[in-house]
């Protein structure tokens, strides 16, 4: 803890001081500030006695203790984690154990249920929705009171508050007693008021008491007890369940909740505030001031940063949850337009100093450019922008808080307001850029200043346009970019949509003239919108792509002119080496890598991401002789060189001759612009190195994703981490169609093109919902998301809307001629807003079908659900989940027949709710990543303490900016278990697991493809803990969640029922062992090839349960199939083939017994105990546990001492490391986390036979971080890197396998 205020928190949630609320910390008598840190305050040392001191309440601190009290009565009530309020969301970690498994005993095997739900095993059809919430019976208390509520009689009048009276209490407790109690100064009491008589004076018996608690406690005995029952489980449970997460989480299942009476929860929903605010003197908070001050707060050191970053994140977090709940509210009615006389569609609004916009084409300002269809998009696009500049940093140059919201239909952009903006015409406020696509140009010299530095990082080329005086004016960013000075003198920028360049494939243009192999893959086609751009991560990975071009294209060049140069000198040829140059060799001035941060050293890091690991070495022999040129000190440049430079500048698109120069105009196909040079050369390269990058996607970008998908380095699980594989490539959505079609005649990713199809069909649902809701009155709600559904996904041929209470849709029908001009916002969309009612499947799907064939160039080909289904593989749970997740629908936690024929799925109860959608900047722990980094390059190396330790601070970072709760401490936290079992510490890594999977259902959701893998993990370590109940439920719960993801036909399924068939094989369950186990061997065979060494494994596995059931048959078959791989893959000699083959002989010996005993048998002879025994026995945990971190891809590799120093040269050599290796006769143990397959590990430990077939046999290792989508926060040992730990092992190290 570092400040006073920590110590007041902690006291609130402790079990025997959490009912006090008003009270001082004093130190020998003088009152503590709050806010002074405990490392300043003088006397405080070890072992001080600091005193808690009741202080009289204020109306303020009144109120903050009822709302208190009625959060301790709430705190075990899951009603705001299925309403979305207050930071609250589900976690069943606990509730799937049977309790905390930190605490539980240990089990006997004998003694264990392990048989799994009928729902889980192999090749069931059955996908029920009411295990995704398990209910909990220990979590059901009974409520302390019946009612807690303001009473009517507040305000005090003038004579009472001259008593001190500061507010009125009514309670109703459970015994059925009505009290009207008075909360005072000096704390609360009871009172003599009645529901018609204000009597204030005390009551006969007085109980002034500081607590609220206590006071109760005194007057009902039934509180009393509950309360105390309630405490004891709030406790209990774990602090990762009760802290509120910093962006709220919604759930698109609930179950049937009670409606209680609560004044806290109703003051709330009907003020502006957001519950909290009573902590902030004044009204509303000034949103944009805030944001801009924590950007301006210092940053020279780590302490500050730390603050800086920390007081960003909690505004932004704040403003968010505002701009959520006010546009919630400007849809549902509650918020009066600034503009009333305006149409419905061109209204804006102000609540809480944030401004909010539709999304919609006001005054045709989007005509030119696809009308609604871009309006509905721009925002997004300018999202990215303001994402862009944000990520840059900038002092001096700001952008506005921008929060996308979805809801109901209706994207509604929030943003935080420019002082003194609304006080003068938009003309007279821009100073930078243009309002009006090109018409009318400004530039400011300052703007141009801040402008020149950004385009540098993010690749935007400067450029000169001409404006309605023919003047020129040079600009540094796209021309719909606008500069204005606020009145508090800040430089802001906004209407950030073009901030990267245009995408030629989605934008047919005359001028530009397109490869053959882009018009082969059906290129350039026209899009709903002109607004399509190119990713920032496409620009990069381009820009990176062209550099090593240039590179390796000079160092060729260069590495010429020198061999004729000492041909000349008859003297033999010299290879350059790193950081070698003599003052004779030429320069190459000039050479700079723009928008690169070059290393100390000068060198320019991150290789092409068009290049494979093949190419990593002649890339890097390549920028090192390039480099060690430009080192040179001669100053002249000679012509010979000059040549070399511009041949390689005009090889790779350069703007310049002279130098590397690859950037965008993102203005460059933008109508409207006139140019300075409209017909110049330097503008057809703009154009020409925009499409080149175009190309560069569908050329490169593309086809290397898929590669990473036949090699099972990515492995998509849901449409989620699909759109994040892609986007980390810097591939649009809009490309889904063309990838799907690739995949299609790639049988071995037969479970992705399941995934991107079902994607496009929820993509283009969530189109259809979109103008579907937005003409439909708020009574009809539930019934139109129901028809919505049923249409959906409902196999009932004719379903029918519900309709509306009778005399509301008889009043709506009256009034519906009167309305005339009035606007209302049911009327944004269209004046007949029932035409849901007359959807059908056959029209809904014939609409699906035709936007997907827009929008992705996709045909699907299907009628109906019953076709995708049959077609594709999809699932019909999916799709419902998917279009629920993304349209922000609430249905019903109940198991659902969209199979039935005869009557309808989904009702007009079924639908609970609709939630916003929100998208929004993600404020980073720049710090904590460069620790994170640092500790990853060190577990690489092979320091696995030290890089724990850099992975610990890490976490501390992670938790002093962002607070408990947040995605990126999760993953931090899953790493630090992985090392802790790596290291032998199976307990500590439990621990933290544990942590890591109860915040990854808190803050990405119960079904969320990270929380499978987590739940994976921890099973691991449960049974490395001889918790094998626990593993078994876990996996259980894992294998259910993929299910419901994305069906049984998919790779991690494998990985699952591997792990679970060894576990039953382990304590005994044979039968439901090879049910798994076959199930794991077929997706194997059908994802991995025939020949594959996970398949190898998988035929051993199968050959150790069917010897334990007595099929030695069967067992020999299998484990010849196992010898064939090897023999094939790894040679005769290998020691995993010599393994196999003694286990077919042990094998063989047995079944020779068998059946020899089997035909003495059928004889009737009496001969039996001559045959030797057979030999079944059950494996033990040891060998099983082995086996498991084989398969999850953690493998511990007994190698010699000779192999580690050839593995140390080979690091030194290649990383620049100056290691000093003393290995001495010590034995070495290495563990290596992989995610890669057999080549590559060889490639980095190439002296270990046995590494390449572990490597083989392990799946992927970290199969979140596919999920994660290349976001910084993702740090860990995965995405293609092989992890390579070598730790001299201590005397007596178990060899752990052989």
């Amino acid at each position: 803890m570092e400040l006073v205020q920590e110590i007041h928190q902690v006291l609130m949630d402790r079990e025997d001081t959490c009912h006090r609320t008003c009270f001082s910390l004093q130190l020998d008598g003088v009152q503590l500030d709050n806010f002074s840190e405990l490392k300043s305050i003088e006397g405080l040392t070890e072992g001080s006695l600091i005193r808690v001191v009741e202080e009289p309440y204020t109306a303020r601190e009144a109120r903050i203790h009822v709302r208190h009290i009625r959060d301790l009565l709430k705190s075990l009530d899951p009603a705001d984690s299925y309403n979305g309020q207050d930071g609250m969301s589900s976690s069943f970690l606990n509730t799937v154990t049977n309790g905390d498994i930190l605490e539980k005993k240990k089990v006997h095997a004998e003694s264990m249920d392990c048989t799994p739900p009928d729902y889980i095993l192999p090749d069931s059809k059955e996908r029920p929705l009411l295990p995704l919430h398990p209910i909990c019976k220990d979590n059901k208390v009974s409520p302390c009171l019946k009612v807690l509520t303001m009473s009517g009689w507040n305000p005090p009048p003038g004579p009472r508050k001259m008593h001190g009276d500061l507010l009125y209490l009514y309670v109703i407790t459970l015994e059925d007693k009505r009290y009207h109690l008075t909360a005072s100064t000096k704390g609360f009491y009871g009172n003599q008021s009645t529901e018609e008589v204000f009597n204030p004076k005390a009551a006969q018996q007085r109980h002034l008491s500081h607590s609220l608690i206590d006071l109760l406690s005194q007057i009902s005995p039934a509180f009393k007890k509950n309360f105390a029952t309630l405490q004891r489980k709030r406790v209990q449970r774990h602090p990762f369940e009760r802290v509120a997460t910093p962006y709220q989480l919604y759930s698109w299942v609930a179950p049937v909740m009670e409606h209680t009476i609560d004044s806290i929860r109703a003051e709330d929903a009907f003020s502006s505030k957001l519950g909290y605010e009573e902590h902030i003197p004044g009204q509303t908070r000034d949103w944009n001031e805030e944001l801009q001050t924590t950007k301006e707060l210092p940053r020279k050191n780590l302490p500050e940063r730390l603050l800086r970053e920390r007081a960003i994140f909690k505004v932004h977090s704040d403003f968010v949850a505002a701009a959520t709940r006010g546009a919630m509210a400007v849809i549902d009615g509650n918020v009066m337009a600034i503009n009333p006389g305006e149409d419905a569609k061109m209204q804006l609004f102000i609540w809480n100093n944030i401004f909010f916009s539709l999304g919609f084409d006001v005054k045709d300002h989007y005509k030119e450019l696809g009308g609604d269809a871009a309006a509905y998009v721009a925002p997004g696009n300018d999202l990215q922008g303001v994402k862009a500049y944000w990520s840059v940093d900038l002092e001096g140059l700001y952008t506005l808080g921008t929060v996308v919201i979805d809801y109901r239909g209706y994207r509604v952009t929030a943003q935080s307001i420019i002082p003194g903006i609304l006080e003068r015409e938009q003309e007279q406020s821009v100073v930078y850029g243009s309002i009006d696509f090109g018409k009318t140009v400004v530039a400011s010299d300052k703007y141009l200043e801040f402008l020149s530095q950004t385009a540098k990082l993010l690749k935007i080329k400067p450029h000169k346009v001409l404006n309605e005086k023919d003047d020129e004016v040079l600009l540094c960013s796209s021309i719909e970019c606008k500069g204005i000075v606020g009145n508090d003198q800040r430089h802001y920028i906004l209407d950030l949509l073009r901030t990267f360049p245009p995408d030629v494939n989605y934008l047919p243009v005359d001028d530009v003239v397109y490869s053959e192999e882009t018009k082969k893959m059906g290129y350039p086609r026209k899009h709903k919108h002109s607004l399509c751009c190119l990713r920032q991560e496409l620009v990069d990975a381009f820009v990176e792509a062209r550099y090593m071009l240039f590179i390796e294209h000079a160092a060729y060049h260069l590495q010429l002119l020198r061999n004729k140069r000492q041909e000349k000198a008859n003297t033999p040829p010299k290879e350059v080496e790193t950081g070698e140059a003599t003052a004779a060799d030429p320069p190459l001035q000039g050479v700079v890598c723009n928008g690169h941060v070059e290393a100390k050293d000068g060198s320019v890091g991150g290789l092409c991401n068009g290049h494979g690991e093949s190419d990593a070495l002649q890339s890097d022999d390549a920028k090192k002789m390039v480099e060690a040129v430009v080192e040179s000190d001669v100053e002249s440049l000679e012509d010979s060189t000059r040549d070399v430079v511009r041949k390689a500048a005009h090889a790779v698109g350069s703007l310049r001759d002279t130098e590397f120069d690859i950037r965008f105009n993102p203005d460059v196909f933008s109508s409207g612009i006139r140019f300075v040079d409209a017909d110049g050369e330097e503008l057809k390269r703009e154009k020409t190195l925009v499409k080149e990058a175009a190309e560069f996607l569908v050329g490169v970008q593309i086809p290397k994703m898929l590669r990473h998908c036949l090699e099972h380095s990515s492995s998509p699980i849901d449409g989620y981490t699909l759109s994040e594989a892609m986007h980390v490539r810097g591939i649009n959505m809009r490309y889904l169609g063309k990838i799907a079609e690739m995949l299609a005649e790639m049988p071995q990713l037969e479970y992705v093109h399941t995934i991107a199809v079902a994607e496009m069909i929820t993509r283009a649902m969530k189109h259809i919902f979109k103008t579907y809701m937005q003409g439909v009155e708020q009574l009809s709600l539930a019934a139109s998301v129901s028809h919505l559904l049923n249409c959906y996904v409902g196999a009932y041929a004719t379903p029918h809307a519900a309709d509306a209470a009778e005399e509301l849709l008889s009043r709506h029908s009256r009034k519906k001629n009167r309305r005339g001009l009035k606007n209302k916002r049911t009327s944004v969309l269209a004046a007949d807003n029932t035409d849901w009612v007359h959807m059908t499947p056959k029209s809904l799907w014939s609409d699906v079908v035709a936007e997907v064939r827009a929008y992705y160039g996709f045909e699907l080909g299907v009628d109906g659900v019953d076709g995708a289904v049959a077609r594709y593989g999809v699932q019909k749970i999916s799709l419902l989940r998917s279009l629920c997740v993304r349209c922000g629908v609430q249905i019903l936690l109940r198991d659902y027949n969209m199979e039935s024929r005869t009557r309808q799925a989904f009702g007009e109860d079924d639908i609970v709710n609709l939630f916003p959608v929100v998208k929004h900047v993600n404020p980073k722990a720049t710090d904590a990543h460069n620790f994170y980094s640092t500790g990853q390059v060190k577990i690489q190396r092979g320091f696995l303490k030290e890089g724990f330790e850099v992975i610990s601070e890490a976490l501390n970072l992670l938790n002093n900016v962002y607070g408990a709760m947040h995605p990126e401490i999760a993953t931090c936290l899953r790493l630090i278990a992985r090392l802790n079992y790596i290291m032998g510490e199976h307990a500590e890594a439990m621990v933290q697991q544990q942590k890591a999977v109860l915040m990854s259902e808190r803050v990405l959701g119960v079904d969320h493809p990270n929380t499978v893998t987590e739940y994976t993990h921890l099973a691991l370590y449960c049974f490395a803990n001889t918790d094998i109940s626990t593993a078994l439920k876990l996996l259980y719960r894992a294998r259910y969640l993929a299910l419901l993801l994305h069906g049984e036909n998919h790779p991690e399924v494998a990985l699952l029922d591997s792990n679970i068939g060894l576990i039953l094989h382990a304590v005994g369950q044979h039968d439901l062992a090879l049910r798994f186990l076959q199930k794991s061997l077929q997706l194997n065979t059908k994802y991995y090839g025939e020949d594959s060494m996970k398949v190898a494994v998988s035929f051993h596995l199968k050959a150790r349960v069917q010897s334990c059931l007595g099929d030695f048959r069967g067992a020999l078959q299998s484990e010849k199939e196992t010898f064939a791989i090897y023999k094939q893959q790894l040679g005769e000699e290998h020691d995993k083939t010599k393994e196999s083959s003694e286990c077919l002989k042990h094998l063989t010996q047995q079944a020779v017994v068998l059946q020899k005993k089997m035909n003495e048998i059928y004889k009737g002879g009496d001969k039996l105990n001559d045959f030797p025994p057979l030999q079944i026995s059950t494996p033990s945990m040891g060998s099983v546990l082995d086996l498991l971190n084989i398969i999850n891809g953690i493998l511990f590799v007994q190698i010699s001492p000779k192999e580690i120093e050839l593995f140390r040269r080979e690091l030194e050599r290649r990383q620049g490391l100056d290691i000093k290796s003393d290995c001495s006769q010590k034995e070495v143990e290495f563990q290596t986390t992989t995610k890669t397959d057999a080549a590559q590990t060889e490639s980095a430990v190439p002296s270990t036979e046995s590494s390449q077939l572990d490597s083989d046999a392990s799946p992927e290792a970290e199969a979140a971080d596919k999920a994660a989508g290349g976001d910084p926060a993702s740090l860990l040992v995965s995405d293609g890197l092989v992890q390579t730990q070598a730790a001299v092992a201590p005397s007596g190290v178990e060899e752990v396998a052989r």
